[in-house]
C-alpha cells in the first residue's frame, strides 16, 4: 500500500521583470538536500545548478530558469527560501569599520526587493550624430558564469556577456538584429567601439535590476554601527 503524501502550501509572487503572477511552493526535503550539498561544496557552479533545479521544481515546472533575467530567478529563489526555512534569515555580516569582525544580523527576507536604478536604460546611444545605438536584453543564467551569484562578473567574461546580450543594433531607421548576425560580425562591432562607448554599454550591466537590501550591522568588538548593502544571492546565506 502506498504511503500518504503530505499536502504542500502554494503561494503567489509577482515577477519583477513582467509584473506577472506565478505560483510557487516551499522546497521539500529532496530539494533541501540539493541546496545543502551545493552549499557544502562551496562551488559556485554547483550552487548555480541547485538554484536552477529548485526554482524549476518549486514553480511546478512553469519557470525555465535559463529563459528569465537573472534578477527574476534570484527573487523567486529567495521567496521560495523564505517560505521553506523561515522568513527571518540569521546572517553573519563582515563589519566595514575594521573589515575583519563579523556581526550577527536578522534579515526579513519578505522585505527584500529587486532594486531598479533610476538611470537604467537598455537603449544605449553610441553616436548621436549617426543615430547609432544598441538595444540590450537582460542576461539569463545560461548566458553567464557562476560568479554572477556573488555579483562578480569577471572582466574576461564581460566581452562575451555583451555579445550575448545584444538584441539589435540600429543606425537611423536601419535595424540589425543579433539573431541574424554572425558571431564574427558581432565581434567586429564590439571591437570597433571606443572606450567611452564600451563604458556606456557596461553601465547597462552595472545598473540593471538586482536583488538588494540595506541593513545595519554592529561590530561586536568596536561597537560601531555601519550600513551594509546585501546584493546577490550568496549575501543572503550568511
Amino acid at each position: 500500500m502506498a504511503l500518504p503524501i503530505a499536502n504542500v502550501a502554494k503561494y503567489e509572487l509577482t515577477l519583477p521583470s513582467q509584473q506577472k503572477n506565478i505560483a510557487y511552493r516551499p522546497f521539500l526535503v529532496k530539494e533541501e538536500k540539493i541546496l545543502l550539498q551545493a552549499l557544502e561544496s562551496a562551488k559556485p557552479e554547483e550552487m548555480l545548478t541547485a538554484v536552477k533545479e529548485i526554482v524549476k521544481a518549486c514553480t511546478f515546472g512553469t519557470i525555465e530558469p535559463d529563459e528569465y533575467p537573472i534578477f527574476d530567478i534570484e527573487y523567486i529563489f529567495l521567496q521560495i527560501r523564505s517560505k521553506s526555512v523561515g522568513e527571518i534569515a540569521k546572517l553573519k555580516v563582515l563589519c566595514p569599520d575594521d573589515k575583519k569582525s563579523y556581526g550577527n544580523v536578522d534579515v526579513d527576507l519578505t522585505k527584500v526587493e529587486v532594486y531598479v536604478d533610476d538611470t537604467h536604460n537598455n537603449n544605449i546611444v553610441l553616436d548621436e550624430s549617426r543615430k547609432l545605438g544598441v538595444v540590450l536584453k537582460y542576461p539569463s543564467l545560461n548566458m553567464i558564469d557562476a560568479g554572477i551569484l556573488k555579483d562578480d562578473i569577471k572582466v574576461a567574461a564581460m566581452y562575451e556577456l555583451i555579445k550575448k546580450s545584444v538584441d539589435h543594433i540600429y543606425e537611423g531607421d536601419k535595424m540589425y538584429y543579433a539573431k541574424d548576425s554572425t558571431p564574427k560580425e558581432l565581434d567586429d562591432f564590439i571591437d570597433s567601439l571606443t572606450g567611452e562607448q564600451m563604458r556606456k554599454i557596461q553601465g547597462f550591466f552595472s545598473s540593471m535590476p538586482r536583488l538588494e537590501h540595506k541593513i545595519k550591522v554592529t561590530n561586536p568588538n568596536t561597537k560601531v554601527e555601519s550600513e551594509v548593502t546585501l546584493k546577490g544571492l550568496t549575501d543572503f546565506f550568511g
